[in-house]
């Protein structure tokens, strides 16, 4: 069994400008397969973008029938008739532009809205191991700023794009209609302005992708930095900081003004080859207005049309830049999409037979982490807990604790060996199922930005206010969590900072008292309490734990003196197995530890 993670493109990389491109607009395709799922929106906002289309390219027109007609004439009506008609284009054409922006920018958010929740929705399926190849950090960076990007996109350069299209497209079909000749002069220069797009498009393309790369880095540093602030300000690191994400923004401006600079001279570049054609072209056909060959009306006509669609190839340079930003950003959400999680469930998962006794059977466990494939975790680990067993895990950090816990919550798959729950081998599960019948309390707590009790329903959503109460009661949290200036609804802040360490770990014991699961995983449960509060919480544990499986990482021993059995582990091995006297007798490595550590508590 594997427990590889895939690993997404490191932003680091950059793109040789002479290779070919590995950001295209076929990326694009992922917008356009969440802008179908709304069909209606669609179609109005094409609907209007094509009326205000046509309206724009019939003001050239009118203007100059006013010009050869209605400035000619004797009858003043004349005039008014065809200014009436010109208004009108104008009323219609802002109309449309109005609805055309209100249903592309509501397809943009709603865009934007679908694609955060596909990918988050993603992003919590996959394994533990994924996130050791790819920075969390840098992941939530990509969930807003490549969103912001694709919103800005489809609800405005997607659309100004399309729109320009259309009117280059049209307009120079109209132009043609005009005056084929004036418009074969123009088509002479249409080659130098398509080479200045292909050769510095690509390192558009390249520096935009660069650029947002940098803006990923940046929200990756700063996220890093305020998450451990305390730490940061504690060994008075505030000047390091400074200075590294400042490093990081300037790093990031230098890329975006390269980008910047190129996107210039690509577009004074075209602009020029435009213009300039037109201003030929106008000297052209003011000689034949002279020479009688033309009237003005025409000329006057030509002018307008030909200023749109120059207009039109203007604008597509400009937001040529943002739709390739958008395609890289499209397939980094893409990436992050369809990333297929390494911990699945079977085709045909088995089921457990209820109740769930929690028989747990380890046969030859062997494993190493992704990011440690060096190091083995466990070698040839087994163990059998009987139901309703405590079973204690200690000894020094780094021996394998912690990763029986991951194997058995089935976070990552082992390279040989095998787990089975009441004779169920765990990989046949689903593994929500599996989970399900397990209670976590965590050595790094987790508290998330919500209310005290949304934080405990943590543990069964469905729970009543009494068994809420009952469990805060029994992890000896009621207390302090009624003296809170709205009691069990006061909002605890980003990872619980308004509590104290004890605090928080009592609140994560009185979530998995609410689980009430069949087994039960206590790492490090009671090690941020004080020695008042452990005794208080050991009571809670030990009437939870009554006809459960329990597993205990501990530390700090006096906390398993009570367990059934105590497995001694060094680098991934079980060394010695028995109870606290026993193990005391034989003077090895338990021994050892609990002489260093209840002589260093008698110190104390």
């Amino acid at each position: 069994m594997s427990s590889s993670a895939p690993k997404l493109e490191p932003i680091e990389d950059s793109v040789d400008a002479k290779a070919p491109p590995r950001r295209s607009l076929k990326k694009l395709k992922l917008i356009g397969d969440f802008i179908k799922r709304y069909p209606r929106q669609l179609s109005f906002a094409v609907i209007a973008l094509f009326v205000a289309v046509l309206a724009t390219l019939s003001v050239p027109s009118a203007l100059g029938r006013i010009v050869d007609k209605g400035f000619g004439a004797s009858n003043e009506a004349v005039i008014d008739q065809y200014f009436l008609g010109l208004i009108g284009v104008v009323i219609v054409l802002a109309l449309a532009t109005a609805l055309r922006f209100y249903y592309v920018t509501w397809l943009g958010e709603r865009v934007v809205a679908d694609i955060r929740i596909a990918v988050h929705s993603n992003l919590l399926t996959l394994s533990p191991s994924f996130f050791e190849e790819n920075r969390p950090s840098e992941i939530a960076s990509r969930l807003t700023a490549d969103t912001t990007l694709i919103q800005t996109v489809v609800g405005s350069s997607a659309s100004i794009a399309l729109r320009n299209f259309l009117m280059a497209v049209l307009g120079t079909v109209y132009l043609a209609y005009i005056s084929p000749k004036l418009m074969a002069m123009i088509a002479l220069v249409i080659p130098a302005v398509i080479i200045p797009i292909i050769v510095l498009g690509r390192r558009v393309r390249n520096l935009s992708r660069k650029s947002q790369d940098r803006i990923a880095d940046v929200g990756a540093m700063a996220d890093e930095a305020l998450s451990a602030l305390n730490v940061v300000q504690a060994f008075t690191h505030e000047p390091i900081e400074r200075d590294r994400f400042t490093g990081a923004v300037n790093e990031a401006f230098e890329t975006a003004k390269k980008r910047t600079l190129v996107r210039s001279l690509m577009t004074a570049t075209v602009i020029f080859l435009i213009f300039g054609a037109i201003a030929f072209v106008l000297w052209q056909g003011a000689k034949d207005v002279i020479a009688g060959r033309m009237t003005g009306g025409v000329i006057t006509e030509f002018i307008f049309a030909a200023a749109i669609v120059a207009g039109a190839y203007g604008a597509l340079i400009e937001v040529y830049g943002d739709l390739m930003r958008a395609a890289g950003a499209a397939g980094r959400l893409g990436d992050l999409m369809t990333t297929e999680p390494t911990i699945s469930a079977p085709a045909e998962p088995q089921e457990f037979q209820a109740p769930v006794r929690g028989h747990i059977q380890i046969e030859g466990l062997s494993f190493r982490y992704p990011a440690k494939q060096d190091i083995p975790a466990l070698k040839n680990f087994t163990l059998d807990i009987a139901p309703g067993e405590t079973v204690a895990l200690v000894g020094p950090s780094g021996a394998g604790k912690s990763t029986v816990f991951q194997l058995l919550q089935r976070f990552y798959d082992p390279q040989t060996g095998q787990v089975r729950i009441d004779g169920v081998p765990i990989e046949t599960l689903d593994p929500r199922n599996l989970r399900a019948n397990m209670a976590l309390v965590p050595q790094e707590t987790v508290i998330f930005a919500a209310s005290a009790r949304e934080n405990i329903l943590y543990g069964r959503p469905e729970a009543t206010e009494a068994e809420i109460i009952e469990a805060a009661r029994d992890a000896v949290a009621i207390d302090y969590l009624e003296a809170l200036p709205e009691g069990l609804d006061t909002y605890l802040g980003d990872k619980g900072v308004r509590l104290s360490g004890g605090q928080r770990q009592r609140l994560a014991i009185a979530r998995a008292i609410l689980r009430d699961a069949p087994i039960l995983l206590l790492d490090e449960a009671t090690s941020s309490l004080d020695t008042e509060s452990e005794k208080q919480v050991q009571k809670a544990l030990e009437r939870l734990m009554k006809g459960r499986t329990t597993l205990v990482i501990a530390h700090r021993l006096s906390t398993v003196l009570r367990a059934d059995r105590i497995l001694v582990m060094e680098d991934g091995e079980i060394v010695a197995e028995g109870t606290h006297k026993s193990l005391m007798d034989e003077d090895g490595l338990y021994a050892r530890l609990a002489r260093l550590q209840f002589e260093t508590d008698d110190v104390a």
